[in-house]
């Protein structure tokens, strides 16, 4: 199979060298991060680890999505990039099966640039997407992200619990319940919904969201925020289509409206 990959590599001479990357700030040492490249294509694959590498993560090379999901079943990884399109099991199958044991991060890589592939990916709980051709400075620039959200929310966090109204954040679990219901969300939509009712009915700009709940900017990936709203509205509103906890504010961006908790209003009127 002829399949023409274009790698934008940032190197300054052909040594392959990432000297002139200066590494970001974080919590973490890169060399106790150990990230899983699933990519059936040998050579994008090969340079995805070795950049890593470079980097100085601890990296672990299938090809296969039935090799990956049996080292994701017994070994520990702090992140997967995965590929969508490869034979016999699919980045999208792959990632639905693991999403039922595992809330480990994943960055999709894809040469689709499908919004239907993307939202099908934020669907099933994949936490960034990377279109191909993409430079590894910007893979590295949203790993950092990633990680740095992760960690933020097992441990870095101001309190245990919070409450806005029905709403309840577990920050420690990651977890949220809505009106005396758990959501079913992925760490993105939480660490979204997090940071939105913190913020209160204060508006919040896209930009805004994207710098800090995906921890890098640029208009050109505003459509992340957008997608990861209405995902989050179908799990936590009663008429997603007329929100009424997270509102659209024309111009700005979104603010989170607390809802009264009737479960305290009814035991109240009872006690009363």
């Amino acid at each position: 199979m002829n399949t023409d990959i274009t790698v934008t590599i940032p190197v300054p001479t052909s040594n392959f060298s990432t000297e002139h990357v200066s590494p970001p700030t974080c919590e973490w040492v890169n060399s106790d991060v150990r990230i899983l490249v699933v990519d059936d294509e040998r050579l994008m694959r090969d340079l995805m680890a070795l950049s890593l590498r470079r980097f100085g993560y601890d990296v672990e090379a299938v090809a296969d999505g039935r090799t990956a999901m049996d080292l994701l079943e017994n070994e520990y990884f702090d992140l997967v990039m995965l590929d969508v399109v490869m034979p016999e099991m699919d980045g999208f199958t792959l990632l639905g099966e693991l999403r039922t044991f595992s809330d480990v991060p994943v960055i999709m890589l894809t040469a689709m640039n499908r919004q239907e592939d993307v939202v099908r990916g934020f669907e099933l709980g994949a936490d960034n997407y990377i279109v191909k051709p993409f430079n590894f400075k910007e893979v590295e620039a949203r790993i950092q992200a990633v990680l740095r959200r992760a960690i933020h929310l097992l441990g870095g966090v101001a309190f245990d619990v919070a409450t806005y109204g029905d709403l309840h954040i577990y920050n420690a679990e990651q977890r949220a319940d809505v009106g005396g219901r758990p959501a079913d969300l992925t760490p993105t939509e939480f660490a979204l919904l997090a940071f939105l009712a913190k913020r209160g009915e204060r508006p919040t700009s896209k930009e805004e969201l994207l710098q800090t709940v995906w921890g890098y900017s640029g208009g050109d990936n505003l459509n992340l925020v957008e997608l990861a709203v209405r995902r989050l509205r179908t799990k936590i509103e009663t008429d997603p289509s007329h929100p009424t906890r997270i509102v659209t504010v024309r111009g700005v961006g979104y603010k989170y409206v607390a809802q009264p908790d009737l479960t305290t209003v009814n035991r109240s009127l009872g006690a009363g």
